[in-house]
């Protein structure tokens, strides 16, 4: 689900069987299928912005923030900064890519929070924006397309 894919099919189309973090839905019997025991994951049908607004799980969205904000929003507490990227007080997408962002900030996961320099807040904001939009653009491609990665 950090990838957020959704296949709807229409009434009778066939579902591939099997495989973790699959779920089946079918709505005319109520009926559902789901593999694996871990619950990371619901679906929510809504209809209108309060109805979505709702379930907005908060946090920062750091295409909307400033430097300044997702600075305030890191710092906010000593954490390693694995942990302060898969916070949800602190960002909405949590962990989804944050090794990649790690990556390609330069930066070790087991760094403190309290001492991470301007540069290297600066360095991270810009490494969390680019490696997000550049997931999200791979994504859609793939999703328009219907092509998996091998």
């Amino acid at each position: 689900m950090i990838a957020g894919r959704l296949h709807w099919k229409p009434a009778g189309a066939s579902i591939p069987a099997g495989g973790a973090r699959r779920v089946r839905f079918r709505p005319r019997d109520a009926a559902t299928d789901r593999s694996g025991t871990r619950h990371r994951a619901s679906l929510h049908v809504v209809r209108g912005e309060s109805a979505v607004a709702a379930h907005d799980p908060g946090g920062l969205d750091v295409f909307r923030a400033t430097l300044e904000q997702f600075r305030a929003a890191l710092t906010r507490e000593s954490h390693t900064l694995k942990r302060a990227l898969t916070d949800p007080a602190a960002r909405r997408d949590r962990n989804a890519y944050s090794d990649e962002i790690l990556h390609a900030a330069r930066l070790s996961p087991l760094r403190l929070t309290s001492q991470i320099t301007p540069e290297e807040s600066e360095r991270l904001f810009r490494a969390t924006r680019e490696t997000l939009a550049g997931w999200m653009e791979r994504l859609r491609a793939e999703t328009a397309t219907g092509s998996r990665r091998k």
